[in-house]
């Protein structure tokens, strides 16, 4: 069997849905290699800052990892502005939407809403509201977005800084998109971890 028999999703059998249950999970397997892809294919997308998109993904997740960060912070930093080449709008929500079903609930919330919070450094010289983050105020990852901001995201602009390169981080993201879609043992609902652990920041 080749492709399904139908021309109207109405008209399809079992045969026929198994057939693409079998097709979509082996496509699924490779979304961590489309994401890589994508990450460089970022350089494409919006410039003007001292370096590339791609050199800012990678300079905020360096130093997630440097700061002792776990995998799931470390991934959610290096893909947070994946949706800038194709969502620049909503470039936060769309990344969120590709993590979210692998991992924690916690970096998912915060790669959703980074882009409000950010506005705190920069809207007051563009006519946009800086505390539009206080929406958010007194939620549980109020203030995990907020130190994600500050210390891995509007810090990451340096030209100077040394990151690490794609290659280091390919297999975090690998191990992150070969989890089981939305399993809550990954999840981890409400769940609050620490950006930072200084015992294993000493030890990279």
């Amino acid at each position: 069997m080749d492709h399904v028999k139908f021309t109207c999703m109405k008209d399809g059998d079992r045969e026929d849905y198994e057939f693409l249950a079998r097709h979509e999970t082996e496509y699924t397997r490779g979304t961590a290699g489309r994401l890589l892809k994508a990450l460089v294919e970022l350089d494409e997308s919006l410039s003007g800052y001292q370096i590339t998109r791609l050199g800012h993904s990678l300079q905020s997740a360096t130093r997630a990892w440097r700061d002792g960060a776990d995998t799931d912070w470390v991934a959610a930093t290096l893909l947070h502005d994946i949706g800038d080449i194709y969502a620049p709008c909503n470039h936060d929500e769309y990344a969120a939407s590709i993590l979210r079903p692998f991992i924690r609930e916690q970096c998912s919330w915060v790669v959703e809403k980074h882009g409000d919070f950010q506005l705190v450094y920069y809207a007051h010289h563009v006519g946009a509201d800086p505390d539009k983050r206080e929406q958010y105020r007194g939620h549980p990852f109020f203030d995990d977005c907020a130190e994600f901001c500050e210390r891995w995201d509007q810090s990451s602009f340096d030209p100077a800084y040394e990151n690490l390169p794609l290659e280091f981080f390919a297999p975090m993201v690998e191990a992150v998109f070969a989890r089981t879609p939305y399993d809550p043992a990954v999840l981890r609902p409400g769940e609050r971890v620490p950006l930072t652990d200084p015992e294993v920041a000493a030890r990279r």
